[in-house]
């Protein structure tokens, strides 16, 4: 029987599938094991190999540590709200849940295109996924959770004391009875001290306006990155060179009211989380330098001519005397009030201009120095001297306070800014050694040259300045981090809608029980004529507070609950949420998918706990990441989770390269070079299908003329009778035509040999080069494997009871030993060549001794689980090999306890004898002397002497 990979492969995928091999128990008395991978958009440009690399080893480790005895929870899902489909609906006027469910399950879009879908791609390559607990977010049952997860943290504040988010109602309480003076909350910075006879006499809506500025997620005018083309706000991470990574479209800063999320709040506790999971550094140090930790001092400048004060926070207030300037960010809110009218004109261009940039780009541009004065001054807290103030793009709004206290004679950036535009530059470092004591002396005294802290060593000297600011209430000792409230609402039709509706302008969040809230049917999906989002388009968007039902917008109650409209109906919410919202919670709807309102019991959450290993890009590192830990967080502190961190152990694969394939065309002419000529004539690369090119590097002429009309009517000269193409590494593209399909491979080479191919391609973490031409090397071994079950010209399947010989057995454990290791350490590659070293041994060994083949199966079976299934039937069992103990390594078969001696005659090895590694000088020199061929190669002649070093030769000298 040949090795028929595609019906093996179809047989077990149906074998699988139909008995529920790898769904996950919620009561195993086995210990549990929790393996995800960061899930995938379903794009309608469906997989490609570089896609699988992740989940093949998350496979591979999943099966694993079933055959290791655990109870292993390896589910899989959709991210499938995203701002893609929405683009897709505009341009096509699909609705986005129409083309996600096509792009899903497979199917023909309305251009008559088949798509196979990325569940029919991903059962071909064979993962052992328990699809019975699958998630979409776009499912309304999904994301009622994560409406839910939106109100509980709109009902809850951060309790600085108690180091937790506590609910509203203990802050509500609070307030009623002492006020909130002695209050120590995370919340906002203009929030006003009250007593609890003021709070109690606040209106209804002048409480909620005041708890908007404590709530977990509130409601506040922003600076967002908007994108007119899109119509809608992106995150940091969602802009890529000042444009949208999704399109290339134009970014600005503009001012929007936004709901937001206090993950500020959290941002100490994220930085120590970190020490406590498995994770690579370089991806702690991304978290830790985004969250940006900072020591230092907030310091007040009070404005000349004004009533406001700039506050600045400065990690090294010791350097105030060298302070000689002000620089506020383009969008200060003070920046309108303190402009002087003469400085107007200039100052309104430069925000304008500087709105068309991004914060990234505005952080990365070391080298553009610019900015406008306001013709303002502040006084210096300690000298009274006037401070002129200036805007500048590098300092952003949303870091810090949005403002700095420029020393240009220790800050490089403040020394080139004071230089273009002449600004004096004090020197403060030539200095004298002064007491502590002197130090308010000489804060009061005017100096020239206020040099005086240069004697003081440097904490000490920002302890000091500490003290002394605040002394004369100018300043107090603060720490900051970089990390900002995460804006989290979207302009877009496609994503979670907000569980919120409008009273008087004040938001009113919707009851669990009468979750979710689904997206309603709109005709088109941009933005309305006057600018609002796209739900503003729908006709039935309004909450009925007393059916608790979406109804029609016309029976929205007038302002005042005029008899024109239905009391009681009010607007809901019109953006919706960002992608991050589903994502950052779906680990935990994997632990169980089965309940009939789709909440998770506690018995599962308790059970599963947290992932013990999660596998996906580094991308992720400051968005996804950064938000699941601090939902988690959250849930923990509000006692619906008994964990503090969602990932235990993470690794970052690395990624999969494509070798693109490149035809040189002749500059300025429609003829093509052959690419061994390309040196003689001036050139320029074109992509071409690598699909089209063969192992060689060659393509036919009339396939390529009649890929694209450019090459229609080309001339090409060749090499040999050959057009040859040229190769270069790079990023795996639909635009660089170098996209492998995994369902080719499948097709031409098998799952199995697409897995051991993609694990042998080099580390996991790193990025490799595909090379479709070096996968026959894997397929061949695979071809051995099978034909080492199999005897004679009919291949026959033979396995016999026949006892293992030590070669078999020491062949046997080294590659238990050596994949074992290699698995825990998540050295996949190196495990496929220690395959192909045991296949190679055991047909030389001409083994055939089922102690050996079975055991060997099971090692196999995490790579190339199908013909391992297959073999392990052949072999009489009839439940999957998944069931199967993994093979235990024995040391004694590695231990060698005898030695094959090179027998010497005068040097010269004349045969082998083996003979035991304990055997004495004696013993061996005995043996020897009384072989046969020792008698034969010796005649009548007696040695001079016998020379033997155990365990390396026997030389006899005659």
């Amino acid at each position: 029987m040949k090795y028929h990979f595609n019906e093996i492969e179809a047989k077990w995928q149906k074998y699988w599938a139909d008995n529920g091999t790898f769904h996950a128990s919620n009561t195993s008395d086995k210990p549990k094991y929790y393996v995800l991978d960061m899930f995938p958009y379903p794009s309608g440009a469906g997989l490609h190999v570089g896609h699988p690399l992740g989940y093949i080893a998350s496979d591979v480790y999943a099966r694993y540590k079933r055959l290791k005895g655990f109870n292993v929870l390896h589910p899989q899902g959709y991210d499938s709200f995203g701002l893609p489909a929405e683009q897709y609906a505009i341009q096509t006027g699909q609705h986005p849940a129409t083309t996600t469910k096509v792009n899903i399950e497979g199917g023909v879009d309305n251009q008559g295109n088949v798509i196979a879908g990325y569940r029919n791609q991903l059962d071909k390559i064979g993962f052992s996924f328990d699809w019975s607990r699958e998630v979409r977010t776009s499912d309304p049952a999904y994301y009622k959770w994560t409406q839910w997860i939106f109100t509980e943290l709109y009902n809850a504040w951060y309790n600085n004391d108690s180091n937790k988010a506590e609910g509203i109602d203990t802050l509500v309480s609070a307030f009623a009875k002492a006020g909130n003076e002695s209050i120590n909350a995370v919340c906002d910075d203009d929030v006003t001290i009250f007593t609890a006879d003021e709070w109690n006499a606040y209106t209804d809506k002048e409480q909620q306006t005041i708890l908007l500025k404590y709530r977990l997620t509130y409601l506040a005018e922003t600076e967002v990155n908007w994108c007119p083309a899109l119509g809608t706000v992106l995150a940091n991470d969602e802009i890529v060179n000042g444009v949208s990574e999704r399109g290339g479209h134009p970014v600005v800063r503009k001012k929007m009211t936004q709901w937001s999320m206090r993950i500020s709040a959290y941002a100490e506790r994220l930085i120590q989380g970190l020490d406590t999971i498995d994770w690579s550094e370089s991806i702690k140090e991304t978290q830790r330098n985004w969250i940006g930790k900072s020591v230092g001092a907030m310091v007040s400048f009070q404005l000349k001519d004004h009533a406001e004060k700039i506050d600045v926070f400065t990690t090294r207030p010791d350097t105030i005397f060298g302070v000689s300037f002000m620089t506020l960010a383009p969008e200060h809110e003070l920046v309108e009030k303190i402009t002087t009218p003469e400085q107007k004109e200039a100052v309104e261009a430069y925000i304008e201009a500087t709105s068309k940039r991004s914060e990234r780009e505005r952080m990365a541009d070391v080298k553009t120095i610019s900015g406008v004065f306001t013709g303002a001054y502040a006084e210096h807290p300690f000298t009274k001297e006037p401070v002129p103030v200036w805007i500048g793009d590098y300092v952003l709004a949303g870091y810090g306070t949005g403002a700095v206290m420029a020393v240009p004679c220790g800050d490089q950036r403040d020394y080139d800014f004071a230089k273009k535009f002449d600004i004096p530059i004090p020197n403060v470092f030539e200095g004298i050694d002064i007491s502590e004591e002197a130090f308010a002396d000489k804060a009061a005294t005017v100096i020239a040259n206020s040099d005086f802290l240069n004697g003081l060593k440097y904490k000490k000297a920002v302890k000091l300045a500490i003290y002394e600011l605040e002394k004369i209430g100018a300043g107090t000792g603060k720490t900051n981090y970089r990390l900002r409230d995460a804006v989290f609402s979207r302009q877009r039709y496609w994503g979670e809608p907000f569980p919120v509706y409008y009273v008087d302008g004040m938001p009113q969040m919707i009851a669990l029980e009468h979750l979710p809230v689904e997206l309603p049917a709109i005709e088109k999906y941009l933005p309305t004529e006057d600018g609002a989002p796209p739900l503003g388009r729908a006709d039935v968007w309004s909450w009925d507070t007393k059916t608790n039902t979406v109804v029609s917008n016309d029976l929205i109650s007038p302002s005042g609950g005029d008899v024109q409209g239905t009391e009681g109906v009010y607007p809901l919410e019109l953006n919706t949420m960002p992608g991050w919202a589903g994502s950052s919670w779906y680990f935990i709807k994997y632990m169980d998918n089965t309940t009939e309102d789709g909440s998770v019991p506690k018995e599962a959450l308790d059970y599963w706990g947290n992932v013990d290993l999660y596998i996906g890009g580094s991308e992720h590192g400051t968005g996804h990441l950064l938000y699941s830990r601090f939902w988690t967080k959250f849930l923990h502190d509000r006692g619906y989770l008994g964990i503090d961190e969602p990932f235990q152990k993470m690794i970052n694969q690395g990624m999969i390269l494509g070798t693109s394939a490149i035809a040189y065309r002749i500059s300025g002419t429609n003829t093509y070079v052959s690419a061994g000529l390309k040196n003689q004539h001036e050139t320029e690369g074109i992509h071409i299908d690598v699909n089209m090119v063969n192992a060689s590097d060659e393509i036919d002429i009339e396939t390529l003329k009649n890929w694209q009309p450019q090459f229609k009517n080309a001339e090409f000269i060749l090499e040999e009778d050959k057009f040859v193409v040229g190769r270069e590494v790079e990023k795996m593209s639909k635009r660089w035509y170098n996209v492998v399909n995994p369902d080719d491979i499948c097709n031409q080479y098998g799952a199995d040999t697409l897995r051991m191919y993609e694990m042998f391609l080099g580390p996991l973490e790193q990025a490799k080069p595909w090379n479709t031409a070096g996968i026959t090397g894997v397929h061949n071994f695979l071809k051995k494997l099978w034909r080492l079950y199999h005897s004679g010209a009919e291949e026959a399947f033979h396995a016999t009871d026949t006892a293992p010989t030590k070669d078999n057995l020491k062949t046997l454990h080294k590659t238990i030993k050596k994949v074992e290791e290699d698995i825990e350490n998540f050295s996949f590659n190196t495990s496929v060549s220690t395959f192909m070293i045991a296949g190679n041994e055991l047909a030389t060994q001409k083994c055939t001794s089922r102690a050996i083949l079975e055991p060997l199966l099971i090692l196999i079976a995490p790579y190339a689980p199908h013909i391992a299934e297959e073999l392990w039937n052949k072999l009489g069992h009839t439940e999957s090999i998944s069931e199967a103990p993994f093979p235990i390594f024995e040391e004694k078969h590695l231990v060698e306890s005898s030695k094959n001696y090179p027998i010497s005659f005068n040097g010269k090895m004349k045969f082998t004898l083996e003979l035991p590694l304990d055997y004495t000088k004696d013993q061996i020199e005995e043996v020897v002397m009384a072989h046969e061929k020792t008698k034969q190669y010796l005649g009548d002649r007696t040695p001079k002497k016998v020379i033997i070093v155990p365990g390396k030769i026997v030389n006899i000298v005659g």
